[in-house]
């Protein structure tokens, strides 16, 4: 019998060179957001030093761009159900242009937060909707692998900027040329987008346009896989992509929350050190490029973890591997904060920082591919990322604050306390119901 879904098809052939195609293009975005992201953090030192903020100020300015990607990630996630993946990508890599070029351009600490708000508004909207493309162009035997290759992306696009950063752009010139760096390379990414990213079959199959077995069967062809001779029905009371739908409907809901506050919770821990190990190295007495070094190191163990974890979750499947990854990188935050002599010893922290919590994201962007159906996969997966961008913009305000109360020679206590967050985001995920969301729908007459 002929296929009438395209899901099917991808799910159960082999990838083409296409489809990886895409993937790459999919990490490159990724690489990307994660040097955009991060930017704030390798000037951290240059921005303080020139206009001489406290750290709590700081950590304000440090959790700008993370507030907005909040925002983008719910906004502009329902858009990427709505509108489509590609056209999604495009708005979203305007957005990031722009913000990055007015950045580099900021005279006060009020104009610079608000331009780094407009970057992360672009970059939560990118991620959602890069998430659900490598979900939605890969088979099931390679999807795992797939997911790793781009979430470990984020990482490679810090270490990859850090290099620059501390190579170059902090020698050369300062703090503002890595934010211009950001948004000429962000720049170039839009035609490449254009041209090489077809919209995924499963969006029109989910979303059924006029000419629907057209558009999926033209996407089928630019992917390099057989195309169809007939759509499967769908019924005219098919549920609609909505934000209300994925917590409204009593089968979605437990995992929408469970997965958003548990990813909230994680992102308080991950982004202490992806916000803070600068600015701490740097007061321990070494230079910004010295400090701004072991962000780096803090990204090639997230890369290597990421990696390497993709191909536990092929075998041992998404939550219980997920689970252990997050309690140890819980154990590696406490033990940054008992403080190193060497700059060295601050790198191989911050690397195993990065090996253990990166691996849990890998796990959670999985489990947001798997536990989100298709028609509401991108609207689903912003909702839990704009959730859990609120951990990620609080961390470096509650970082600063602790700092402040707790005075700034009290870094173990601190890091214990940031660490929590980990440890909280085991025990939700623990509750995770271990289902896929398109068999949960189906199953409910979807």
């Amino acid at each position: 019998m002929a296929a009438t879904d395209p899901r099917q098809i991808l799910d159960e052939r082999r990838m083409s060179v296409r489809q990886w195609i895409v993937i790459l293009i999919m990490i490159a975005l990724n690489a990307l957001d994660g040097f955009d992201v991060l930017s704030s953090a390798f000037a951290a030192p240059g921005i303080s030093r020139e206009w001489g903020i406290p750290r709590d100020a700081l950590g304000v300015v440090l959790s700008a761009e993370l507030i907005g990607m909040g925002f983008g990630s719910v906004l502009l996630g329902g858009i990427a159900d709505k509108m489509g993946r590609k056209p999604t990508m495009l708005i979203c890599l305007v957005i990031m242009a722009i913000g990055m070029f007015m950045a580099h351009g900021a005279t006060a600490v009020t104009h610079l937060t608000i331009r780094r708000f407009a970057t992360g508004f672009g970059i939560g909207g990118m991620l959602a909707a890069t998430n659900a493309v490598t979900a939605e162009v890969t088979s099931k035997a390679g999807r795992s692998i797939a997911m790793a290759l781009y979430v470990i992306g984020y990482p490679l696009g810090a270490v990859i900027g850090g290099f620059v950063a501390q190579g170059w752009l902090l020698v050369e010139y300062d703090w503002r040329a890595v934010f211009l760096f950001g948004a000429v390379v962000t720049a170039v990414m839009i035609p490449l987008v254009m041209l090489l990213v077809p919209e995924t079959p499963a969006y029109y199959a989910a979303r059924r346009p006029k000419g629907a077995l057209d558009k999926i069967n033209r996407a089928l062809r630019t992917l390099r896989q057989p195309t169809l001779e007939a759509l499967t029905p769908v019924s005219e009371t098919a549920a609609k992509p909505k934000v209300t739908d994925i917590l409204s409907n009593p089968r979605l809901r437990p995992i929408t929350l469970l997965l958003a506050f548990g990813y909230m919770f994680h992102t308080i821990t991950f982004y202490y050190i992806l916000k803070w190990a600068v600015q701490i190295v740097a007061d321990s007495g070494f230079t910004p490029p010295q400090a701004a070094s072991v962000l780096t190191w803090a990204n090639i163990g997230g890369a290597a973890g990421g990696f390497l974890f993709g191909f536990v979750l092929r075998k041992w499947g998404i939550k219980w591997p997920t689970i252990v990854m997050l309690l140890c990188g819980s154990a590696a935050v406490i033990a940054f904060g008992m403080g190193r002599d060497s700059l060295w010893g601050w790198r191989m922290a911050t690397l195993a920082c990065g090996f253990f919590t990166n691996a849990a994201i890998v796990g959670y962007y999985s489990a947001y591919a798997r536990g989100f159906p298709a028609y509401a996969r991108a609207t689903g997966t912003g909702f839990v990322l704009g959730v859990g961008r609120a951990g990620a913009a609080g961390s470096p305000i509650i970082a600063g604050l602790l700092f402040t109360a707790l005075g700034n020679d009290q870094l173990l206590t601190v890091s214990a306390i940031m660490a929590m967050g980990s440890i909280v985001g085991a025990v939700l995920l623990y509750m995770l119901p271990d289902r896929d969301g398109d068999d949960i729908m189906a199953e409910a007459g979807r």
